[in-house]
Order: C-alpha cells, then sequence, then structure tokens
C-alpha cells in the first residue's frame, strides 16, 4: 500500500513537473519574443507599406494579404469541410469507403506543409495556369486545412446525443432540415472551434506560401484592383517573417512576430468565448 501510494506521488510529480516545465517554455518564447520585437512595433508601421527604395519598413500590404488568405481558404474549406463531415456521419453507411476515406483524411494532417506548396505550385500555379497568386496559396491551404475541419465538424457531431436524432426523424422532420436546425446548432461550439484553429494554421504558414502565393508587398488599389489583388502575388506576414530572418534585420523580424503572436492570442480568446456562447446558447434551447 505503501508503495503504490509512493510511486502515485512520484507520478504525479512528474506530471506536474512536466506541465510547469511546458508552461515555463512557453511564456518563455512569448516573452521572449514580445521582449525583441514589441518596442519596434508603431502606427506606422502597421499602417505603411514598406518601400526598399526609399527606406520605409512597413507591413500594411502583409497584413491585407494575410487576410484574403484567410478569407479565400475559409470560403472553399468550410463548406467542404462541414458538409464532407455531414456526408461521412450522417448519410455515409459504415464500410471499407468510410474508413478509406477517415484514413486519408487523418493522413492528410500529418503531412509537411513544404509538400503542399509542392504540388500547389505544380498544379494550381502551372496546370491550372493560375502563377504565383493569392489563388493559388488559398487554394493550397484549403487542401491544408480541409481534414482539420473535417475531423473538427465530425467529431462534434458524434456529440450530439442520438435521441435529438430519433426524436426529431420520429416527428416527421427530414433528414436535411433536422440536420440543419438540429445538429448543426448543437454542434457549433466544435464546429467554430476547428474553424478557428484553420485560421490560426492559415495565419502561421510560410512554406506552402512560399511556393504558390510568392512574396508581393503592396496594397491592392481601389475598385476592380480589390478583385484583381487575388490573382496577383501577395506575401502574408509569416513570409515577410521569412524574409527579413533571411536579410539579418532581427527586428523587424521580431516585431511581426509579436504582431502574429497577438493575432494568435486573440483568435484563441476567440475560440473560447464562442465555444461558451455558442454552448450556453444550445443548451438553451435545448431547456
Amino acid at each position: 500500500m505503501n508503495r503504490r501510494k509512493l510511486k502515485d506521488s512520484i507520478l504525479a510529480a512528474l506530471i506536474n513537473f512536466s506541465a510547469l516545465l511546458s508552461v515555463t517554455i512557453l511564456v518563455g518564447i512569448i516573452g521572449y519574443v514580445f521582449y525583441r520585437g514589441i518596442r519596434n512595433v508603431s502606427l506606422d508601421f502597421l499602417v505603411t507599406v514598406q518601400s526598399p527604395t526609399k527606406g520605409i519598413m512597413g507591413i500594411a500590404g502583409n497584413i491585407v494579404n494575410t487576410l484574403y488568405i484567410v478569407v479565400l481558404t475559409l470560403a472553399a474549406a468550410v463548406p467542404a469541410g462541414v458538409g464532407s463531415a455531414i456526408y461521412l456521419n450522417e448519410y455515409a453507411r459504415p464500410g471499407k469507403l468510410v474508413s478509406l476515406i477517415e484514413f486519408t483524411i487523418e493522413t492528410l494532417t500529418g503531412i509537411p506543409s513544404i509538400l503542399f506548396g509542392l504540388f500547389g505550385n505544380v498544379f494550381f500555379g502551372e496546370v491550372l495556369g493560375l502563377g504565383y497568386s493569392m489563388l493559388t496559396g488559398a487554394l493550397t491551404l484549403m487542401i491544408m486545412v480541409l481534414p482539420l475541419i473535417a475531423r473538427n465538424t465530425q467529431e462534434a457531431l458524434r456529440t450530439v446525443p442520438e435521441n435529438y436524432r430519433s426524436g426529431a426523424l420520429g416527428m416527421g422532420a427530414a433528414k436535411w432540415y433536422m440536420i440543419r436546425t438540429i445538429l448543426i446548432p448543437s454542434a457549433m461550439p466544435g464546429i467554430l472551434t476547428g474553424i478557428i484553429l484553420a485560421v490560426g494554421r492559415i495565419v502561421g504558414e510560410s512554406a506552402a506560401l512560399l511556393f504558390t502565393a510568392g512574396s508581393g508587398f503592396y496594397l491592392p488599389r481601389p475598385g476592380m484592383g480589390l478583385v484583381k489583388k487575388i490573382f496577383e502575388s501577395g506575401g502574408t506576414m509569416t513570409i515577410e517573417l521569412y524574409l527579413q530572418m533571411a536579410k539579418g534585420k532581427y527586428d523587424v523580424a521580431f516585431a511581426i512576430a509579436s504582431v502574429l503572436l497577438i493575432l494568435v492570442l486573440l483568435m484563441n480568446f476567440l475560440t473560447r468565448y464562442l465555444a461558451v456562447r455558442f454552448g450556453t446558447e444550445s443548451g438553451k434551447e435545448r431547456k
């Protein structure tokens, strides 16, 4: 009995030490990046476009390019990911085909992003003729985040009690009506979590975009220029971070890293807020 208590105490101490070590490393990295970079972040840095000939450094164009990539990628990935999860969970019959699709989705999540970049460069850039453009980068990232959204949506749908389905269908509701009005609202916290996690991966991606979207840093022109920008080269903040590091401009690189960290932290807080809010609202509706 004493040996069992001793083993439990040692195991608990190791677990607590591992957790403390992980948190300490994370806080240390975040603190160091902010220490090196936040002092170089200013309003001019955020709202101006860099000009190497004039010696002006700003990331306004990169911020806009990042927003373009996020919106374009989600516009393609969310319907496809949520739709495929609904099909696999609610319509497809369990069997070898479903197992193969789920295995393929799991495999895609483990493929290095640089391979997606090579594929996107060859297929979307060369075969489809899109070249280095925001659209090429968005379609490439769509393939990357599609498994993440699909798996999170599928797991969220599985958490919905089975009696919700049987009750709605027993009352004469059509299957799609039941999915649209009961299952999706009930699974919304998990779906939103997957989407926000996908946004985090999109914002932090660099290798795939370096091969597909290029490194342009100019702002789109008003009017039709906003649409034409989709077919032009555009470097996100992570691409600019990589380029500044390659040039040896570490202060600028750490400043961009600080802005990226702030965006990621805001997205994490947004995830928790939306998950709690939708979870509370769905709970009230069930009551």
